[in-house]
């Protein structure tokens, strides 16, 4: 806690967040998911906080290796992506692309606001391609219930996603 005219702990040290939308399946239901990226300064670690099972975790190798593989510098700082709400379980692996989206976007590499209005999903293998999620129907449904009218998602997800039109 910061009191009022007390100088900050670290005053040089400035937060790098990202924000990325993303949506995930509870059963056939579909729900936004917000992917928040903290970069800070500390030993490197990769930790996803925000209830995720086994394949969220296992995440952190993935997203990792595919942008090592796609050519970029993996950040060298302590990385904290929490997926929220933190109080509902997230399954699977349809967040890779947009948690490594949110790294690219608090390492500067995509601009802040760059990508802001798109739900992101997609598994990504190790050197860098997307892989097909399951439910792209029912979370491109949702998404536009909810007004998005933006969804980035894998090729092979693109007919089932695209049986909803505006």
């Amino acid at each position: 806690m910061q009191l009022r005219n007390q100088p900050s702990i670290h005053p040089k040290e400035e937060k790098i967040v990202a924000k990325v939308h993303s949506s995930a399946l509870f059963g056939i239901e579909a729900y936004p998911v917000e992917v928040e990226v903290d970069l800070a300064r500390g030993l490197p670690k990769f930790s996803i906080v925000g209830l995720p099972d086994l394949a969220v975790k296992e995440a952190r190798e993935r997203v990792s290796s595919a942008i090592k593989n796609s050519s970029f510098d993996f950040p060298t700082k302590k990385i904290t992506v929490n997926l929220a709400p933190a109080d509902i379980k997230k399954e699977g692996s349809s967040f890779d692309l947009s948690i490594a989206i949110g790294i690219l976007k608090a390492s500067n590499i995509i601009a802040k606001d760059e990508l802001s209005r798109y739900s992101i999903l997609g598994e990504l293998a190790l050197d860098g391609s997307v892989r097909r999620i399951n439910g792209a129907l029912p979370i491109a449904l949702e998404l536009k219930k909810r007004g998005v009218k933006a969804l980035i998602l894998p090729e092979e997800n693109a007919r089932e996603a695209a049986v909803v039109s505006d």
